[in-house]
C-alpha cells in the first residue's frame, strides 16, 4: 500500500498574553496547510485528464446525470470546515495513526445532485467509485469503492473540488472527491468518477473485506465509519527540550459530536481539566490548552477527551488511546 504522510507537528505555539486564559479564538493551526495534509493512496495516484473527466450519477435513479468539471464548478458552491482523520492501514486496523487534519473544503452537497437525479423508491445505498485501481492484497484490478446508506449519504456527503481556497491537488483527489464529515477518511473517496444508487450493499474489497471492525458490545463487524473520540497534543512536540518556566500545553480534540471535557495528566499523575475552545457550527476539531510549570528533567503529558455522547478515550492499547508526548524541561529560564 502506498501511504506517504506528512506529520501534523506544528512548532510550539506561543501562549496567551493573559496567563489565566486560553486564546478565545482558534489559533493559526486551526486549518491545516495543504502542504501538511497527509496522503493515502491504496492503489496509487491515477492519471486523470481534467478536460476529459466526468462524474456520473447512475443506477436506481429516474434521471441519470453526467457532468464535466466545468458543469460541476458552475453549480452553487459552499464551504465546509471539517476534521479529516485516517483510520489507518486496512491490514493493521488496530494500530493507532493519529493522522488527522482540519480542512476548509469548497464544493457542494451530494443532495444537490441527488435532487436532480431523483432516486427511485428501491434505492437504499450509494456507491462512490474513484478512478484509482490496481492490484491490492493478492487481487488484480481492484477499484476503490465505498458505500453509505442513501439517507446518510444524502444528509452528510459533501463533494469537494477545492481545498483551503485552492483547487484540489492531484494527490488529494483532483478533480473531485467525496468528503464525509464525522467519518474516517476511508469513506471520503478521492478521484471520484461514479456515484451509483443500488438496492443492496456491494461485497467488495474496501466495503466488506477491509475497513470493518467489531466495536465493544457488538456481536458482528460493522463498516468503519464514525470517528472515535480522540485528541492529539501539538505542543510541545515529541522529544522537545523546553527551558524552565510556565508553558501552555496545547492540542486538538475531535469526535462525532462536541467534546465536552479534555483532561491532561503529567507524569502519570491525576487528570487535570484543560480549557476547551467553544465549537463552531462546522464539524471541525476543538482546541485545548492548559498552562503548567514543571521541574527540570524528563516529563510526559497525556491527553484524554470525553464527548457529549459519554465516550472517553481509552487507556493505551486501543487505536484511539490517550495521546502521550515525552519532553524535557531544562534548567535555563524561559516562558511561553
Amino acid at each position: 500500500m502506498t501511504a506517504p504522510t506528512t506529520p501534523l507537528t506544528p512548532p510550539l505555539t506561543p501562549p496567551p498574553e493573559d496567563p489565566s486564559h486560553a486564546d478565545p479564538a482558534p489559533g493559526p493551526d486551526f486549518v491545516t496547510p495543504v502542504d501538511n495534509v497527509f496522503v493515502r493512496a491504496h492503489l496509487g495516484l491515477p492519471d486523470i485528464d481534467p478536460a476529459a473527466w466526468t462524474l456520473t450519477v447512475e443506477g436506481l435513479v429516474e434521471r441519470p446525470l453526467r457532468l464535466d468539471l466545468a458543469a460541476l464548478r458552475a453549480l452553487p458552491a459552499d464551504q465546509l470546515i471539517a476534521v479529516h482523520e485516517c483510520f489507518g492501514s486496512p491490514l493493521r486496523p488496530d494500530t493507532p495513526t493519529r493522522a488527522v487534519t482540519n480542512i476548509e473544503w469548497t464544493g457542494l452537497p451530494l443532495a444537490a445532485l441527488l435532487d436532480r437525479a431523483r432516486p427511485l423508491p428501491a434505492a437504499r445505498h450509494v456507491l462512490f467509485e474513484g478512478a484509482d485501481s490496481g492490484p491490492f492484497h493478492g487481487e488484480d484490478d481492484v477499484a476503490y469503492v465505498k458505500d453509505l446508506p442513501l439517507e446518510t449519504a444524502r444528509r452528510d456527503v459533501f463533494l469537494a473540488h477545492g481545498m483551503n481556497g485552492e483547487p484540489l491537488r492531484a494527490r488529494h483527489g483532483h478533480p473531485l472527491r467525496a468528503v464525509v464529515p464525522r467519518m474516517f477518511g476511508t469513506n471520503s473517496v478521492k478521484w471520484l468518477t461514479r456515484i451509483v444508487l443500488t438496492d443492496e450493499r456491494p461485497e467488495l474489497m474496501f466495503t466488506t473485506t477491509f475497513y470493518t471492525r467489531t466495536l465493544p458490545g457488538a456481536d458482528a463487524p460493522q463498516p468503519v465509519r464514525e470517528v472515535d473520540v480522540n485528541s492529539k497534543i501539538l505542543s510541545p512536540a515529541t522529544d522537545a527540550e523546553l527551558p524552565y518556566g510556565t508553558w501552555a500545553f496545547r492540542g486538538r480534540t475531535w469526535s462525532t459530536t462536541e467534546v465536552v471535557r479534555l483532561d491532561l495528566s503529567f507524569d502519570g499523575g491525576p487528570w487535570e481539566p484543560a480549557t476547551l475552545d467553544v465549537p463552531g457550527a462546522d464539524p471541525a476539531w476543538q482546541g485545548f490548552s492548559l498552562r503548567r510549570t514543571l521541574a527540570p528533567g524528563p516529563h510526559t503529558v497525556r491527553s484524554r477527551a470525553t464527548d457529549a455522547a459519554g465516550r472517553v478515550q481509552p487507556p493505551p492499547g486501543a487505536r484511539n488511546s490517550v495521546h502521550e508526548v515525552g519532553f524535557t524541561v531544562g534548567r535555563g529560564c524561559g516562558a511561553a
